[in-house]
C-alpha cells in the first residue's frame, strides 16, 4: 500500500537520517522575496566575476522553471566540521601556517551528498513508484539557503550563511526538486537579534550590511572564485587564509551548539589543517593535483593556489625561509603568480626585519 503524503514526508525524513543527513525539511517553490534580494544584489555587481549567478536569469529563484513540474523541494543538511581538525583559531594566530576553510580539508562534499540524495530518491521511488525529481548539491542555479530557511533547516544569518538553533552553521546543503505534493514544514525563525559579531570580525568588511555580503571583498571569493589578480588593497587583509575564510562562523555564538562530524570523508587529508605556507608553496603542479585529488580545492588550479599562498607569505613575518620560497617562484611561467610573488617580496623589503636573500 502506498503511503499518503503525510506518511511519505515522515518516512522521507527518517530515510534521510538513515542515510547520514542530520536534518530534512520540505518547502514549496515560492521564493519571491529571495528573488527580489538576488536581483538587487546582482544589479549592484556584488557577484563580481561570478557571471554564472546571472546567466540563468530567474531560474535560480523559480524552481519550476529550472525543473518543470517541480512543486516541492526536499532540503537536507549534512554537518561537516571535522572531528580531528586542528584548532582554527590557533592556525589563524600563527602567520607562517596556512589556513584553509574547514569544509575543504577532506573529500569533495558534492559527490558525497549527491550519492546520498540519489539513494534517498531511490527509497522514495520504491515506496511510490516513478516520480519526477532532480538532485542538486551546489551544482546548478539553486537558491539553496532560501530553500533551507523555508524548509525549516535554519535561518539565513547576517553573514548570509544558514544557522540552525541547535547545530550552528557548519553544514552543507543539498536539495531534491520533486513533483510530489508533500506537506510543508514551517520556515525557521531568525534568531540573530542585535548580534553583529560576524560583521565586526570580517577581515575585509565584506558584510556591507546585515544580510548583505559583497562577494568582491569576501576572502572566500578572492581565494576561490576569482581567477585574476587579487585587488592590492585587500591582500594584506587576507592574512594566512589561502582557501576560503571561516571567521564569521568562528565567532557566531550559535556555533557553540555545532556538532563535530565523524564522517571519514570530511577528516583532514595531507595535513591540510596543520601545514606551513612554505611547504605548500613548494608543491609543483603534479604534487598539487595528486594531493588535491577528490578535493574541492583542486578546482582553483595550481596557479591560483600559488597566487593565494604568495599573498599569505607576503603577510607573514620576514624570514630567510619565506624569502627563499618567494624567490623560487619569482620567474614562474604565470604572470599572475609572478605579480603576487613580487608584491609579497615588496612587503618584506619594507619590513623593519628585512633579510637579504642569501644572508647567513
Amino acid at each position: 500500500m502506498k503511503p499518503n503524503d503525510t506518511q511519505l514526508a515522515r518516512r522521507i525524513k527518517q530515510w534521510g537520517k538513515e542515510l547520514g543527513f542530520q536534518q530534512v525539511g520540505i518547502t514549496d517553490t515560492d521564493l519571491c522575496e529571495a528573488e527580489r534580494h538576488l536581483m538587487e544584489w546582482l544589479q549592484e555587481g556584488c557577484h563580481g566575476t561570478m557571471h554564472y549567478m546571472e546567466r540563468h536569469g530567474r531560474k535560480r529563484s523559480r524552481p519550476a522553471e529550472l525543473v518543470p513540474g517541480t512543486i516541492r523541494v526536499i532540503s537536507v543538511r549534512l554537518d561537516y566540521l571535522p572531528e580531528k581538525a586542528k584548532n582554527s583559531e590557533k592556525i589563524l594566530e600563527n602567520p607562517i601556517q596556512a589556513f584553509l576553510s574547514r569544509y575543504a580539508l577532506g573529500r569533495d562534499y558534492h559527490k558525497i551528498m549527491r550519492k546520498r540524495l540519489q539513494k534517498l530518491a531511490g527509497r522514495i521511488e520504491q515506496a511510490v513508484g516513478p516520480f519526477g525529481y532532480r538532485a542538486f548539491v551546489d551544482s546548478a542555479p539553486v537558491l539553496e539557503t532560501a530553500l533551507a530557511e523555508k524548509a525549516g533547516l535554519g535561518w539565513i544569518g547576517k553573514h548570509s550563511i544558514v544557522i540552525n538553533k541547535k547545530a550552528g552553521s557548519w553544514f552543507f546543503l543539498g536539495e531534491l526538486y520533486t513533483d510530489l505534493p508533500l506537506p510543508l514544514d514551517q520556515p525557521a525563525e531568525n534568531h540573530c537579534g542585535s548580534c553583529s559579531a560576524c560583521i565586526d570580525v570580517c577581515p575585509t568588511r565584506a558584510i556591507a550590511a546585515p544580510y548583505h555580503v559583497d562577494a568582491r571583498r569576501c576572502i572566500s571569493y578572492l581565494t576561490i572564485e576569482l581567477r585574476g589578480s587579487i585587488p592590492a588593497p585587500l591582500r594584506a587583509l587576507i592574512g594566512n587564509r589561502i582557501y576560503g575564510c571561516d571567521d564569521c562562523q568562528l565567532v557566531c555564538p550559535w556555533n557553540r551548539f555545532a556538532r563535530l562530524s565523524d564522517e571519514p570523508d570530511f577528516q583532514p587529508r595531507h595535513q591540510l589543517d596543520d601545514n606551513e605556507l612554505v611547504d605548500l608553496f613548494a608543491w609543483d603542479e603534479a604534487a598539487f593535483l595528486k594531493k588535491t585529488e577528490g578535493s574541492a580545492i583542486r578546482r582553483i588550479g595550481h596557479v591560483c593556489w600559488l597566487r593565494n599562498i604568495a599573498v599569505a607569505l607576503g603577510n607573514a613575518p620576514t624570514s630567510q625561509a619565506i624569502l627563499t620560497a618567494l624567490e623560487s617562484r619569482r620567474h614562474h611561467p604565470s604572470e599572475l603568480v609572478r605579480e603576487h610573488v613580487e608584491w609579497a617580496l615588496q612587503q618584506h623589503r619594507g619590513s623593519p626585519n628585512n633579510i637579504t636573500v642569501g644572508a647567513t
